[in-house]
């Protein structure tokens, strides 16, 4: 953003540039020579299939990033930005050059002919309104030339520019190649419309206990090792953690509001310079409350009439009800003790309207499209005016069907306002009528109908306000408190655990961070724990005190999880369900062999259920859920067959096919081909970048530098 707000600066010749900049960037590196591609200098922050990435050419991405992106952004936040921006365009970089995918400059100059803010702007078309790309070039050397700093921003952008060019030229290559045809269409077509009907029964897994079934921690551990892929361990790390928070003590409280409460009345001050004393008026009995603010409250004073709504809520009654001169506190709002007084009070000094504009051609601030004259629009008003007056309208709705003003939307409502918002004219009839009243007003904007909603009274009031704050006492006790024992800790024969129970401190854990992680649960942005976590030279067990925001945090690291199989422990969360439900289901298969279906309801207390027009598609049996093995096992069978015992999603089913239902066939299927293609082409991007990832030999070394 920083680069077009450079250019919104200058003439409005730059301006048009932010809204066409995807075009710009391209076209400036096309007709220069400039190498920024960046060399492999200094170290490199991974390597992607052996091409080193620079660390100095991240780093400058990172910087221009920045840049754009404002305060809010954290540095983690932007180098992973960052990073997903190199990754995948060096993943695909290296395959548009095994392909030799390139972007000419005859390709660029096309796309700029076919964007109308270009193509079509004066700055860059002939005497006959053609777009001409020797000015557009001219342009760009004018901005070469006098905007330098910009212009290098934009030579570092045009590489990401063209690489979104070549990728959607890959990716288009990649879609031709990717199609349905009629018989996969056919296909798709019965399998959403032919249907089947069961009559069947289940022995749901849940009639079993968990606590019957035993898994044993070989069974896990087996498990892990046959399905690899679904239990893959990142490198990670378990904390936990001793906060010490910088907070106000109880006495820091009371100081705090007995500082505030002694501002109240008046006192007297020694002159030494006169050697007399004077009297300095309180808060109750100063007549000049923006001076007293401004020389004893930690806010200044607001000048601003407010309704109640506007009030803090938990003291809004009493505020609003104060007589004027009327002093209440000292109270606690939040961090800050406060005693406010009534300086004044205006009476219905806010008012909410709606109203029906029905301007006419000339009025001011009238929209061009409208040509009635004054005098229809005269007539028109004193018509809605009679409409409005009649019992039973709906004013609101008549504005949003009438109104040529902007609140017509929101039935013409115009909220509250002050006194002195409003045209003269208008600000008069409503301060001037009761709520309730509709009537009609002339202004320089045409006529309104205007219906007073409701008036409410404002009032200004003065708040003295003093800040709760730890005292330099407090904040040194603090210190002391969290270095005594993270020394006990590091020391001490007993665990963390126990000593923070002596010394009555929580210990709050934070499990499975990540290498690249930034946020921890109950310390929010603490990149340093992290990096200091997976330190090669932290060992489980050790103990560090960091000063974070409003604090400090002794931190004890708990457990280290290194890339491989998660183990058993870890994974159990995930494997004891799955191998539960083999275990029941083999069960209740053992027990049920043999039996029909009205046996084995009998048996385990369930009944012969039916289900109708099932599809491969929704392969939804009411009140048993998803289950595809179940419909799909139906389909395969011929109507009248029995199943043997099936295992489903929710339990063991034995059906049988009471009906099964052929679609009419069609005379073409392309519209189902054609489906299908389009969602297979909807998938590409992601699918195949993501696919390339996986494929990739990748090291990250990020971590090192951040």
């Amino acid at each position: 953003m920083a680069v077009l707000e450079n250019i919104r600066k200058r003439t409005t010749v730059l301006i048009l540039i932010i809204g066409m900049a995807l075009f710009a960037f391209v076209i400036s590196g096309i007709f220069t020579s400039n190498d920024f591609s960046g060399g492999k200098v200094g170290s490199t922050v991974a390597e992607i299939n052996g091409e080193d990435i620079s660390i100095d050419e991240f780093r400058r991405k990172i910087e221009r990033i920045s840049r754009r992106s404002g305060p809010n952004a954290s540095s983690l936040q932007l180098v992973n930005s960052v990073w997903n921006q190199v990754e995948r365009q060096t993943i695909l970089g290296q395959e548009f050059e095994d392909l030799g995918i390139a972007i000419e400059q005859d390709q660029i100059i096309e796309v700029i002919k076919s964007s109308p803010g270009l193509s079509q702007n004066p700055q860059f078309v002939d005497e006959n309104g053609i777009f001409d790309e020797n000015r557009f070039k001219e342009f760009i050397a004018e901005l070469r030339l006098n905007a330098p700093a910009q212009y290098e921003d934009w030579l570092q952008d045009e590489e990401m520019i063209i690489q979104s060019a070549k990728e959607q030229t890959y990716f288009n290559l990649v879609k031709a190649g990717v199609g349905a045809t009629l018989k996969e269409g056919e296909l798709d077509y019965k399998l959403t419309n032919n249907k089947v009907s069961l009559k069947y029964v289940r022995v749901p897994y849940v009639s079993i206990a968990d606590s019957s079934v035993i898994i044993s921690k070989k069974e896990i551990a087996d498990y892990i090792k046959a399905n690899p892929d679904q239990y893959k361990q990142e490198h990670a790390r378990d904390l936990q953690f001793v906060y010490f928070e910088e907070k106000p003590s109880p006495e820091d409280i009371a100081q705090a509001k007995e500082q505030i409460a002694n501002l109240l009345e008046d006192s007297v001050e020694y002159l030494e310079e006169k050697d007399t004393t004077d009297t300095i008026p309180g808060f109750r009995n100063t007549t000049d409350p923006a001076a007293f603010l401004g020389r004893y409250s930690d806010t200044k004073y607001d000048t601003l009439y407010k309704a109640k709504s506007s009030l803090p809520a938990r003291f809004a009654d009493t505020l609003f009800n104060l007589r004027r001169g009327e002093v209440f506190g000292p109270y606690r709002d939040g961090d800050y003790f406060k005693m406010a007084k009534m300086i004044d009070r205006k009476s219905e000094g806010s008012v909410k309207a709606s109203h029906i504009l029905i301007t006419y051609e000339g009025a001011t601030r009238a929209n061009p499209e409208i040509k009635r004259t004054k005098e229809e629009a005269e007539l028109e008003a004193n018509t809605l005016l009679a409409e409005a007056l009649k019992p039973g309208t709906v004013f609101s709705e008549l504005a949003r069907d009438n109104s040529d003003g902007p609140s017509a939307p929101k039935g013409g409502d115009l909220g509250y306002f002050e006194e002195g918002v409003m045209t003269p004219k208008f600000n008069d009839f409503v301060f001037g009528n009761e709520t309730g009243h509709i009537g009609l007003v002339e202004t320089e904007f045409g006529y309104h109908i205007v219906r007073v909603d409701d008036k409410r009274d404002l009032v200004q009031i003065a708040i003295l306000t003093r800040e709760i704050e730890p005292s330099e006492e407090t904040l040194n006790g603090l210190f002391t408190d969290a270095t005594k024992f993270e020394m006990e800790t590091i020391s001490a024969e007993g665990s963390f655990d126990a000593l923070a129970k002596e010394n009555e401190y929580a210990v709050r854990p934070v499990n499975k961070i990540k290498e690249m992680d930034e946020y921890l649960p109950g310390l929010n942005s603490q990149r340093n724990v992290v990096q200091w976590a997976f330190n090669a030279e932290t060992e489980i067990g050790d103990i560090k005190r960091f000063n974070i925001n409003n604090g400090y945090a002794v931190i004890q690291l708990t457990a280290k999880y290194e890339e491989g199989l998660k183990a058993v422990e870890d994974a159990s969360a995930q494997v004891l369900p799955i191998l539960r439900k083999e275990k029941k289901a083999e069960r209740i298969i053992n027990a049920n062999k043999g039996k029909s279906l009205e046996q084995i309801a009998t048996d385990n207390a369930t009944s012969v259920s039916s289900a109708t027009s099932l599809t491969v598609k929704a392969p939804t049996i009411p009140g048993a859920g998803k289950e595809p093995m179940v419909v799909g096992t139906a389909f395969s069978m011929n109507q009248g067959e029995t199943s043997g015992l099936i295992k489903g999603e929710t339990g063991i089913f034995m059906f049988e096919v009471v009906s099964k239902e052929e679609a009419p066939a069609l005379d073409n299927y392309v519209p189902y081909a054609n489906d299908l293609k389009t969602a297979s082409g909807a998938k590409i991007n992601s699918a195949v970048f993501e696919a390339l990832k996986e494929k990739a030999d990748i090291e990250d070394n990020r971590a090192t530098f951040y």
